[in-house]
């Protein structure tokens, strides 16, 4: 027993010593780790250290997680027959979708599992993968009352949340929403035959759809059909005239500190440059009272993709008349037929 307890002893004594013996290379370790941090610090202005996140923060806007107290993984208690269901695109990004299926298979979908749903998407009933813009997530009530009108109108509508959104997981970038559309929209396509697939993107979403169509586009791959929900022309021209940057446009340097920010973040959306490489059916729609996204942008951008398409029949811009605002087009009771007219005589 005294053997046992000096051997302990012994043993105690030995670690003691060896992390006294390694203790001054800690201390050296720690302290490169903190001049280098101190030099990352210091070697950069205070406007960069604070612009690029506060421009991420503006524009992707995905903390503000609204409407609270929502569980995703149920979204029947938000809309009927929808599923909950995840894709992995890349490690450590993992995206929360929303599949509602046609209100004329609301019957066939009650009780069926995810499976059910995957299999339906083939089922002849056109597809829309519905990207939404900056802020809130997959059930905002903006977005859920589209849904509905689209699912009452014949359509498959799978909502996503981009990384770093809802209940995905990652950090929002451009390039990680454009990934996560194109991912989105090669899943739906490897899972739906024959039935055309729609990428449809509001505000925000405009960016990542006309990236995405230009990615798919490049590889031989073009988009079914594209349906831009009042689109800017670049996310530059629209920052500098957001309704919270406006008024400290006239500050010293403020545009350039905004621009130098924009660019150290990559953050880009160039709806205008995008566009003149796409081929797939093109539809944009915009309100008159706009006031978040001017209409003037989706006009603009509407003169852009008309003067770049060979086939002008494939572009097309409907502008809706006051009262529908930014996020309110989907309760203008001709925007469904404006929507279904367009793309059965693309899909024709």
């Amino acid at each position: 027993m005294e053997t046992d307890a000096q051997d302990c002893v012994a043993d105690w004594w030995d670690m003691v010593v060896r992390n006294l013996r390694s203790f001054p290379q800690c201390c050296a370790t720690l302290g490169r780790k903190v001049a280098a941090q101190y030099n990352s610090f210091t070697s950069k202005s205070l406007k960069e250290h604070i612009f690029p996140p506060l421009m991420d923060m503006l524009i992707f806007f995905n903390f503000f997680k609204a409407p609270f107290l929502v569980d995703l993984k149920k979204p029947e208690l938000k809309i009927p027959h929808t599923v909950n269901f995840y894709i992995k695109v890349e490690p450590g990004v993992i995206l929360g979708i929303w599949h509602t299926v046609p209100s004329c298979r609301g019957e066939d979908a009650k009780g069926k599992d995810r499976c059910w749903y995957e299999a339906a998407l083939h089922d002849g009933n056109p597809v829309i993968i519905y990207l939404h813009g900056s802020a809130e997530h997959r059930a905002a009530s903006h977005r859920l009352n589209l849904v509905k009108v689209l699912s009452d109108g014949g359509f498959h509508v799978l909502s996503v949340d981009y990384r770093g959104f809802g209940d995905s997981t990652g950090k929002p970038t451009e390039e990680g929403l454009t990934a996560d559309a194109i991912c989105v929209y090669e899943w739906t396509k490897a899972r739906s035959g024959t039935t055309p697939v729609c990428l449809w993107g509001h505000s925000l979403g405009t960016g990542v759809v006309t990236n995405a169509a230009k990615v798919l586009e490049e590889k031989g791959s073009p988009v079914d059909a594209i349906v831009l929900e009042a689109p800017f022309t670049n996310m530059w021209v629209a920052s500098i005239n957001y309704p919270l940057l406006k008024i400290y446009r006239k500050l010293p340097g403020f545009l350039r500190t905004l621009m130098d920010a924009l660019r150290k973040d990559k953050i880009v959306f160039p709806n205008d440059e995008n566009v003149k490489f796409l081929s797939s059916p093109l539809l944009i729609l915009h309100g008159e009272d706009d006031n978040t996204v001017p209409l003037e942008f989706g006009k603009k951008l509407y003169e852009i993709a008309h003067n770049a398409y060979r086939n002008k029949e494939r572009v097309k811009m409907v502008i809706f008349p006051p009262g529908f605002q930014h996020n309110l087009l989907c309760k203008n009771p001709t925007m469904l037929k404006t929507v279904r007219d367009f793309l059965s005589q693309q899909w024709a």
